[in-house]
């Protein structure tokens, strides 16, 4: 990983809260490039409830390769997208 990804990291890691992050992104990224991210985002979360992939297509217009390799990500990544998703859950439960 190069020192400005990990810079990259670090600056995210400093932000505060959702709405700083939002800022920072629509900074940092073209409109297209956060609507891909939200897409994909979107993608893990529905695989992440055992929404199959016609479900998920369907629902998000989605390709199959995309559904397929946000799959790929969210089995054998380097378990992010996994921190965040587990992360989440824990919070909509404290809130209940």
């Amino acid at each position: 990983m190069s020192d400005a990804t990990r810079e990259l990291g670090a600056a995210v890691a400093s932000l505060r809260d959702a709405d700083e992050a939002l800022r920072f992104l629509r900074d940092l990224c073209t409109v297209n490039e956060l609507r891909e991210f939200a897409a994909r985002w979107g993608v893990a979360r529905l695989l992440d409830a055992g929404t199959s992939y016609h479900e998920i297509s369907e629902r998000t217009g989605a390709s199959s390769a995309t559904i397929s390799r946000v799959n790929q990500w969210l089995r054998y990544g380097r378990d992010g997208y996994r921190l965040v998703l587990d992360r989440q859950a824990r919070a909509r439960r404290r809130k209940r």
